[in-house]
């Protein structure tokens, strides 16, 4: 068994390749478009999966895209997508930069949770062994959920 993708439906292909290309900084491999199916699949890696994502199409993130309006609830139902990042507190303060909310910061110096413009919840891992517990962080509130 080998895992290929998780599948996330986004209502506004737009503002979500703008959050998880241009905020989270994931790539874009390639994409596919069904005009008799009228939907949009956007498959994105992340930039130290690159190698891996172009040799075998894994792992990636599938955007899928319903050119017809349909409203998506329950993002939180779905779990979650986790990364891991070289230093939990540098990713989430370029993230603050980028206008994303924390809503559960890195308290901890490992892990941190966002979410997407679907509701979509997105943990960041610290590679390795937490950071030491450092400020503005460690003062940090949730916000929302996650």
């Amino acid at each position: 068994m080998r895992y290929l993708h998780t599948m996330v439906r986004v209502r506004d292909l737009d503002e979500s390749l703008h959050f998880y290309c241009q905020q989270l900084g994931l790539v874009e491999l390639h994409r596919y478009e069904s005009d008799s199916g009228r939907f949009t699949l956007v498959y994105l890696h992340a930039p130290l999966d690159a190698e891996q994502a172009i040799a075998s199409s894994a792992p990636l993130l599938e955007l899928t895209y319903n050119w017809d309006t349909e409203t998506y609830t329950g993002g939180r139902n779905f779990g979650h997508i986790a990364f891991e990042v070289e230093n939990i507190y540098l990713t989430c303060q370029q993230l603050i930069d980028k206008d994303v909310i924390i809503n559960r910061p890195p308290r901890d110096g490992h892990m941190a949770f966002i979410r997407s413009p679907d509701g979509i919840s997105i943990e960041l891992l610290q590679q390795h062994a937490p950071l030491p517990p450092a400020e503005p962080w460690l003062s940090m509130s949730n916000i929302g959920t996650w």
